[in-house]
């Protein structure tokens, strides 16, 4: 079931919102330099947040690595709204968004499971639920407290957009 929070393209004040619903999520984003550069390249992005009235609560940020692929850069959710389906809501707005820019998969990095965290295993959980596989861990990308799990979803199956070779063996 959808939430009935809005979900909208935000324009600007990008790394506020970021700011100000990282700092609510000290278990996942506890490092300040990293929340720092996600603020700040933030709004180089595009960028989709859920409201409250007029309260920002849960947000995702998308970079664009090649015409064909999206990364989700950074997603956040207020915890007093957590499992009310607001990163579903958040996620599925993202992929429309790049869909509709003809991409055709959706990246994300995430801790992978060789790090213990409980926290992490339901980000996980989330991102499988929501059409991700696992691609590949790298150990020591971030560093090696901090493994990198690398994930991705196809976005289109069918192929026949510009340069395809469907239709031959």
């Amino acid at each position: 079931m959808r939430p009935p929070y809005p979900v909208l393209e935000i324009s600007s004040g990008k790394g506020a919102i970021c700011g100000a619903i990282l700092a609510t999520l000290p278990d996942w984003f506890g490092i300040e330099s990293s929340n720092a550069a996600y603020v700040r390249n933030v709004e180089r992005m595009a960028m989709f947040a859920a409201f409250d009235v007029e309260e920002p609560i849960g947000f995702l940020a998308l970079d664009q690595h090649s015409p064909e692929v999206f990364e989700n850069h950074v997603l956040g959710v207020r915890p007093q709204f957590h499992r009310q389906g607001l990163g579903r809501a958040l996620m599925t707005r993202a992929e429309d968004y790049a869909r509709s820019r003809a991409a055709r998969l959706l990246t994300v990095k995430t801790l992978a499971p060789s790090h213990p965290d409980p926290g992490y295993a339901l980000t996980r959980r989330f991102y499988q639920a929501m059409g991700f596989f696992t691609v590949e861990e790298f150990p020591t990308m971030w560093n090696p407290e901090n493994p990198c799990l690398f994930m991705a979803k196809i976005l289109d199956r069918a192929g026949g957009g510009p340069g395809s070779v469907r239709g031959y063996a």
